[in-house]
């Protein structure tokens, strides 16, 4: 057998390639909101990415994390071993040694854990760790190379050892295998740069348990990525990008939030998609984001920002693209897509105060609206409804939010000139179901949010308002000999400051609302009304399995001195069904309640079935003239049915069969959603 001639062979260091987890990126995950910007998301996301796999390495192979794959042979020249062919392979040699299906093994006697130094190590649950990552090294048992190589990444994987040097010596009871080890430093402090929105106690809650403790780069890891989703929960383009262990045991982290750095509006033409120069003035719709120069960009705020934009209602399509800028920072460009500023239009629809046949009730429409006059979103609207015997001639002109406010508060200027039916109050069948109520209003009012999900307006109303028979001569008294104005002339003007707020939960029909609306006549002339009137009501829609329960209630009051035609009316397609329009009262005070339960019955169709009760809580006296009295109405009454419901462009087309606690029964056709 040929000697050991005590050949010693110490290979170059080399650098193990540490298998790590690729953390997740916030970016990555995140919905995008935008469609229009997926492309220049994912570049983005990317080159995020790329420092996300940079810092992981840096995580797993900073401070030394290295390995000098050094095999130590001493032992006596006259023992032969099986080593000595190992000893003859270099380092340059070991790619084509792996390439090879069959490496030759090599009996182990003895698997040690020791610290760099070749001594024993003081804390033996770090020892305990590194013995509890072997897999392949075992006392008594046959090891190639890559075994060893492996064990020794399954050590540093563990987390808490910053080198691992395997050092083979030949003994007398054979081959000794002996792990070197240096553990990382314990953690004694945090240095954390460029977190400008992240909690400082949420940062100290996630490294809190490793203090005093040796730095486990796993947990670290894990410690990183809660930080990471804590900005991916809120889409913030921001993470974790690089980490340091200093001297001393003070772990450094880089956080890279992305600033924004320019916003800038893009206009598209709405056919070709080709840049063109827009009608909306820039700074209009800068306005209308929260998102702002120099704070992190935020993709759920981005998302908003969109949503704000669109329900200006002069865009047809909004996009957000962010764009790399230098420094860190991100550009965006918001691409728009306007719509037609203005158009004429018409329609149709039924009055719901026409009690005598379907077809009087019809009305039609013809309106021009313009929605972006001087390129600022404000609403100039010009629209006319007439039928046989309702007219209906109004201007609005809207600023939705006047320059100057930081508050969001709008504006409107309103003129209208009216005639609707006096049946409601006034109507029988000995004639006088003819009467027509004209008036004369112009006004302004401003709303402005209050806080989320609550709104609120303030105005000012002038009104010049009387009752005409059905010649158009104006009257005062009705064939019961009772008044039809306040004043006791031919028409009672009034000035009315109006206070109203209102609660909306989401948005939708079956949502909460709640709306409080209070009027005040304010006699500044001795011939102008002196009144109060408030009225409320309040909606709740509850999902019972594919069907939605909505219970609805509403009340009023008045004080002072008012016009009957200005009395609450009881009754009808959108009071109490199975009545005809204000059959049921007319009073100083009321309440309606209603409860309907609706279900889908096929696409855009479904079912309902409802129940609806009024009462003028014994009023109908105390109105000027006692119209409900006189005409024998009841003053309180229920109505229940069922009907079908079809969404349409004009919203929801309403067919409903109802009967009354009369044992009358009657159609209503209605449009659109219930007050």
């Amino acid at each position: 057998m040929l000697r050991n001639d005590d050949i010693r062979v110490v290979s170059s260091a080399i650098k193990i390639p540490l298998p790590s987890k690729r953390p997740t990126c916030p970016l990555r995950t995140a919905h995008s909101h935008i469609a229009n910007a997926t492309n220049s998301f994912a570049q983005l996301v990317n080159s995020f990415a790329f420092h996300s796999t940079e810092f992981t390495r840096s995580v797993l192979q900073k401070s030394s994390l290295f390995c000098s794959a050094t095999l130590s042979l001493t032992g006596d020249r006259k023992r032969a071993c099986p080593l000595r062919r190992l000893a003859s392979l270099s380092l340059a040699e070991e790619a084509q040694q792996k390439a090879r299906q069959n490496e030759e093994r090599v009996l182990i006697s003895e698997v040690l854990v020791r610290n760099k130094d070749g001594e024993e190590m003081e804390r033996k649950d770090l020892e305990a760790e590194a013995v509890q990552a072997l897999k392949a090294c075992r006392p008594n048992s046959a090891l190639t190379v890559r075994e060893v190589q492996e064990d020794v990444h399954r050590i540093i994987n563990s987390g808490y050892f910053s080198s691992c040097m395997p050092v083979a010596v030949d003994t007398r009871d054979g081959i000794r295998l002996v792990f070197q080890v240096e553990p990382n430093q314990e953690f004694q402090g945090l240095v954390c740069e460029g977190a400008n929105v992240l909690p400082a106690k949420f940062l100290e809650d996630s490294m809190r348990d490793g203090y005093g403790k040796i730095i486990n780069l796993r947990r670290l890891d894990e410690a990183i990525s809660s930080i990471n989703n804590w900005y991916m929960e809120r889409g913030l383009f921001a993470m974790v990008s690089a980490v340091e262990i200093l001297s001393g045991g003070i772990l450094r982290l880089q956080v890279s939030e992305a600033e924004v750095n320019n916003i800038s509006i893009r206009f598209l033409d709405r056919k070709t998609g080709e840049i063109t120069v827009g009608k909306t003035k820039p700074e209009t719709i800068l306005r209308q984001i929260t998102t702002k120069k120099g704070q992190v960009y935020s993709m759920l705020e981005g998302k908003r920002d969109v949503e704000t934009v669109l329900t200006m209602g002069i865009m047809e399509d909004v996009s957000i693209i962010p764009q790399p800028a230098d420094t860190g920072k991100v550009d965006l460009v918001m691409n728009v897509v306007e719509r037609p500023s203005g158009g004429f239009s018409a329609g149709g629809g039924i009055s719901s105060g026409i009690t005598n046949g379907p077809l009087r009730g019809l009305i039609g429409s013809f309106a021009y609206s313009h929605r972006n006059v001087f390129g600022k979103n404000q609403k100039l609207n010009i629209s006319l409804e007439r039928g046989q015997v309702d007219s209906v001639y109004r201007i609005n002109y809207t600023d939705p939010w006047i320059q100057g406010d930081d508050k969001r508060t709008s504006r409107t200027i309103m003129i209208q000139n009216s005639r609707t039916p006096g049946t409601i109050v006034h109507g029988n069948a000995d004639g006088n179901g003819s009467l027509t109520i004209g008036r004369i209003t112009g006004g302004i009012e401003f709303s402005r949010p209050i806080r989320p999900k609550w709104s609120g307006t303030v105005g000012l109303v002038f009104q010049h308002a009387g009752v005409r028979d059905e010649k158009g001569i104006p009257i005062i008294k009705d064939c019961f000999s009772s008044p039809l104005t306040a004043s006791g002339n031919t028409h009672d003007q009034t000035l009315l400051a109006k206070l109203e707020t209102v609660y909306t939960g989401s948005g939708d029909h079956g949502s909460s609302v709640f709306v409080l609306n209070m009027e005040k006549g304010l006699p500044l002339l001795p011939e102008w009304l002196s009144f109060t009137r408030v009225n409320a009501r309040a909606r709740k829609g509850v999902e019972i399995g594919p069907a939605r329960l909505h219970l609805s209630i509403s009340g009023g009051h008045v004080v002072g001195n008012f016009p009957p035609y200005e009395a609450f009316a009881i009754g009808g397609t959108n009071s109490v069904r199975g009545y005809e329009e204000g059959s049921v009262g007319s009073g100083r005070s009321y309440v309606v309640g209603s409860g309907e339960i609706s279900f889908p019955v096929y696409g855009p169709v479904e079912g309902v079935i409802f129940s609806d009760y009024g009462t003028d809580l014994g009023s109908g006296p105390t109105v000027p003239g006692d119209p409900a009295g006189a005409r024998k109405k009841p003053g309180s009454g229920y109505g229940y049915g069922f009907g079908i419901r079809v969404e349409s462009p004009l919203g929801p087309l309403r067919l409903e069969y109802a009967f009354n606690d009369k044992k009358d029964r009657r159609f209503h056709f209605g449009v659109g959603h219930r007050n």
